[in-house]
């Protein structure tokens, strides 16, 4: 249930602080359907909260807008609210009017990515140019967050689903993974029921409408990395004459099935591990375990399934949670680094590094608890899937794909395990041109683990109106990596100029 549809957070953004994740956006609702205007309220204990301070210059507001639960029948009565804050420059001038951002997922929180990114370049965020120019808008799509959250996974589930064999070979260890998969999807629907179609990708697209609606905006100006991709196509084939301007980063093919998808992943992480052994060998010093990087982490993964180490918390560092790092090391080009020293460590019995890479993708606080990416991460990729595979399936393309991708291949096809016992009903995306839209600039990095490049020109081919802009780097999404990428970004997003065609930003 890891990685099915793509990254948890954006490369660039850390993870916000334990009380954080309870705590709610003030302001009134609008009306259900987003008439009427945002009721915005201060709210600086929010960045007080993720960062322990406000960004210099910038103020944070915060309100809620009522949607209906189900877009297809409004006038029911029955409705969820939509967090979001405002974040606006004192240096602002010349205002074009709001930024809208969502990190990615589905389940990441674009209220903790916004402030993130609200202390500027020098922190990894946003150009002044950008903040001068737009209030920044970050919202948490329904079911996530601070907006009517999913919560239906026992923490204890999920330190099972995080310590299961990636792999499982038996037959016995893949009935067990079978058999919690059916437990957790049993209690989401005791819990949500009829509710758990409404939070598909396309309500969550007709709820940004809303959202354009309160803030006051004309036209939609978006920003989406990763699964935000599939939220913002998703929008733009919906209301292509609301758009403005929109980049997509990291590119979700909504024309891919549910298993096409969850094998380009596979094909995607084998590549970026590929890449980061070939790093170890070029930079020794950099790498404790250069020698034989992928060894190194197979050895690891072999040695963890009959003895492994215990951390201080009193979890084993089983092959489950090494597998984690792995992925959550291979989000950035920083985490190589970490992920060869968390190896080495756990080779002289420490397993501290393998938990904290572990720890940051899960979203696992220090007492255990967890926030509820994964809750909704599930419950958005199933509403989502037209078609899962069979148990059955399941297994055959697990073996296949082993095959094709010794480490990842066997891991992202049990990843479909849980859609494929999920008791909702399903309400899939549409996948299809963005007709009457304007331009929409699509940016794709070469060495992207969780949105492999391929899928870039696919996504811009298939709204009609996409141009693709490429970084030859490393990690997952590019924006505002390099000058190159956010100068082309920055241009377009500000004075609608749409990058050269074919336009390749170099790594460095």
């Amino acid at each position: 249930m890891a990685v099915a549809a793509g990254c948890t957070v954006p490369a660039f953004a850390p993870n916000g602080s334990d009380q954080a994740r309870s705590t709610p956006a003030p302001g009134a609702s609008t009306a259900p359907g987003g008439s009427g205007t945002a009721d915005w309220q201060p709210c600086p204990d929010i960045p007080e909260q993720l960062v322990g301070q406000s960004a210099p210059g910038m103020t944070y507001d915060c309100a809620k807008v009522t949607v209906p639960r189900d877009w297809n029948d409004r006038n029911n009565g029955e409705t969820y609210g939509i967090a979001m804050i405002r974040i606006r420059s004192s240096k602002q001038q010349g205002r074009i009017g709001s930024l809208l951002l969502n990190p990615g997922g589905p389940g990441g929180s674009g209220i903790e990515t916004a402030v993130y990114l609200s202390f500027g370049e020098a922190f990894g965020g946003l150009p002044a140019e950008v903040t001068g120019k737009f209030d920044i808008i970050g919202f948490d799509p329904r079911g996530v967050g601070r907006s009517d959250p999913v919560k239906c996974i026992s923490p204890s589930d999920q330190d099972a689903s995080f310590a299961a064999p990636p792999d499982p070979v038996s037959q016995a260890d893949f009935d067990k993974l079978v058999t919690l998969n059916k437990r957790i999807a049993s209690g989401c629907g005791a819990k949500y029921g009829d509710q758990l179609p409404y939070f598909s990708t396309e309500q969550a697209a007709r709820d940004i409408d809303s959202l354009r609606q309160a803030v006051g905006d004309d036209k939609l100006s978006y920003l989406g990395f990763s699964y935000g991709t599939l939220l913002g196509a998703t929008y733009a084939q919906l209301f292509p004459r609301n758009v403005r301007a929109m980049v997509l980063d990291g590119a979700v093919d909504p024309a891919q099935s549910f298993v096409e998808g969850s094998e380009t992943q596979a094909k995607g992480f084998e590549r970026a591990f590929t890449n980061f052994t070939a790093w170890c060998k070029q930079t020794p010093g950099k790498c404790p375990i250069a020698a034989d990087a992928r060894k190194a982490v197979t050895d690891a993964l072999a040695s963890a399934a009959t003895k492994p180490v215990a951390g201080s918390d009193g979890r084993k560092a089983t092959p489950g949670w090494i597998f984690v790092a792995v992925i959550s090391s291979l989000y950035t080009e920083s985490g190589w680094a970490k992920l060869a020293g968390a190896i080495a460590d756990l080779r002289q019995g420490n397993a501290k590094g393998v938990f904290t890479l572990a720890d940051q993708y899960a979203e696992r606080k220090p007492d255990g608890s967890y926030s509820n990416l994964f809750d909704a991460n599930l419950a958005v990729n199933c509403a989502d899937t037209k078609q899962a595979p069979t148990i059955d399936e399941v297994r055959r393309l697990q073996g296949e794909w082993r095959r094709k991708y010794p480490l990842f291949g066997g891991s992202l096809a049990v990843g479909m395990l849980p859609c494929a016992v999920w008791p909702g009903e399903r309400d899939p995306y549409p996948a299809g041109a963005a007709t009457d839209a304007p331009p929409i600039v699509v940016v794709g990095t070469t060495g992207d683990p969780a949105t492999p490049y391929e899928n870039t020109a696919d996504l811009a081919s298939m709204l009609g109106v996409g141009h693709v802009l490429t970084w030859e780097g490393e990690g997952h999404t590019a924006y505002p990596s390099t000058p190159c990428i956010v100068n082309a970004v920055d241009d377009y997003l500000i004075d609608l100029k749409v990058p050269q065609e074919g336009l390749r930003c170099p790594a460095r």
